[in-house]
């Protein structure tokens, strides 16, 4: 069956461009993942809580159970591969309320896309600012990093609007600069430095300058500091979501979902353990006035120049990461205002019939991230805030619908599959989830002040909220879960081709 075949049977024509190899699928989500992104822009949170062994033994520890949420994932996208991927999921496996299921889902899936793209532009103004700072002398200004941010996230929206083939190439060049990259950096940080730090305390000390001290603050900080990994491994859904756009994605798009998140956990780990092993003053480089401890760390261990050198392939590698984040953002948004659940779908579902990409759903993208990062400008706490509604928003959308799949005893795994291991594999992700929910919801820092608080579930219960009002009072009359759009004469030929 070919792939326009097998999305008429799940409903929809053949609307974009179905142009990118499974290589470029892969690249997609592991541009997003972007280690030289996440791992660099939220070092300094598990500096502050938890310190080297949330740093390093976390990261392996959050790899692992985020590759069983990947892994359940990538089943159910093996069946569906659609645009719509985490609600249009929710919606076909629910045996009761399938359109509720789609609604919820859909709407947390949007908030975390929305938070991901903001949290990483955001991270990615930040890291510009002290490669300006370092190459130019300007000095570090909570005003000038949020301008950096807004030119950041309009250069995005511009590249994405300029069609799928520019993005299929950007990425797939974005893969090769990140893996390169990352050899480079842990090259020069090995050889360089005229001393590192023990390797025992690389993997096993644990700082807490969160200002809790209460019994057990420091086993509480490392948990919050597991906040740097959980929030880098997102946005791996994004090869769900461009597998219109994937040439045989019932295979290539699960693949694409799994192999971006096992190579971020194996390359990560290299890059995390050389930067530790090559801190020379914890606290100065914690505090750093650049604003990003590695940038210091950098500086210090290997000298200005070559330190900057080192910047510079992160600024560039996040400059990529933003660019993949709004490609997914704006599908996702797509797929869901073609089902009618967004306030104004009929303007976010239109394609650019020129470049076969949905442009103003891209600026919907833009405009919402935007006003997410915009409390950081008196608040010093929305960065910290953003990366938490993006992980606790996606992975509630990542995993409902392997809960709703473990409650379907009619599922008919597609061509990439778990076999035996589905159940164990998916329950575990579904508790994994149900901690992080909890936890990353918890106070940062001691004491709570307007400046500290970490307004994630305010942002969470403000959107869900929301939805739940919109739904009980007009939504649910007319949202019936993903709408078909391919004829019905379409559907029933693509059916009998498959049998």
């Amino acid at each position: 069956m070919t792939d326009e075949e097998r999305l008429a049977q799940l409903g929809y024509k053949q609307e974009l461009h179905r142009k990118l190899s499974g290589f470029s699928n892969f690249a997609v989500s592991f541009s997003i993942i972007s280690i030289l992104a996440g791992a660099i822009t939220s070092y300094g949170i598990a500096m502050t809580a938890g310190g080297p062994l949330a740093i390093t033994l976390g990261w392996l520890f959050v790899g692992v159970m985020v590759i069983l949420v990947a892994l359940a994932m990538a089943e159910i996208c093996s069946v569906y591969p659609t645009a719509g991927a985490l609600y249009w999921w929710a919606s076909a496996l629910a045996k009761r309320n399938r359109a509720a299921w789609a609604w919820f889902v859909g709407w947390f899936n949007f908030l975390g896309e929305v938070a991901v793209t903001a949290a990483i532009d955001f991270g990615a103004a930040i890291t510009t600012s002290a490669f300006l700072s370092l190459t130019f002398d300007m000095k570090v200004t909570t005003g000038r990093t949020f301008l950096i941010f807004l030119v950041i996230i309009v250069a995005h929206g511009l590249l994405n609007t300029f069609g799928v083939n520019l993005v299929r190439m950007l990425s797939d060049v974005s893969a090769w600069w990140h893996l390169v990259g990352v050899a480079v950096i842990v090259g020069v940080l090995a050889i360089v430095p005229d001393q590192h730090k023990p390797i025992s305390e690389v993997f096993f000390e644990v700082k807490n300058a969160t200002g809790f001290t209460f019994a057990g603050a420091s086993v509480y900080a490392v948990l919050i500091g597991l906040l740097m990994a959980q929030y880098t491994y997102t946005g791996y859904d994004a090869s769900a979501h461009v597998a219109e756009e994937t040439h045989d994605a019932a295979k290539a798009a699960p693949r694409g979902i799994v192999m971006s998140v096992v190579v971020s956990v194996i390359a990560g780990f290299l890059l995390l353990v050389a930067i530790t092993w090559s801190i020379q003053d914890y606290e100065a480089e914690r505090k750093t006035d650049l604003g990003l401890p590695p940038a210091q760390i950098f500086i210090d261990a290997a000298g200005k120049n070559t330190g900057t050198f080192l910047l510079f392939i992160c600024v560039v590698a996040q400059f990529f990461c933003g660019m993949a984040s709004v490609t997914a953002n704006s599908r996702m948004a797509y797929a869901f205002s073609r089902d009618g659940a967004l306030p104004g779908s009929r303007i976010w579902r239109q394609v650019n019939p020129r470049t076969g990409t949905p442009t103003n759903s891209i600026w919907l993208c833009v405009t919402c991230s935007s006003l997410l990062v915009l409390p950081s400008l008196w608040n010093n706490a929305a960065y910290l805030a953003a990366t938490s509604i993006a992980v606790i928003g996606l992975y509630i959308a990542y995993v409902t619908p392997v809960f709703l799949r473990r409650r379907s005893p009619d599922f008919r795994p597609g061509p990439w599959n778990l076999g035996k291991w589905s159940a164990p594999v998916g329950w575990a992700a579904i508790v994994w989830v149900g901690i992080i929910c909890v936890l990353f919801v918890l106070p940062t820092a001691s004491p709570v002040t307007a400046s500290t608080f970490n307004y994630t579930i305010v942002a969470v219960a403000v959107v869900l909220g929301g939805a739940w009002v919109w739904w009980m009072v007009s939504a649910r009359k007319w949202f019936t879960g993903p709408r078909q759009n391919v004829p019905e004469s379409q559907e029933k030929q693509a059916t009998t081709s498959s049998e």
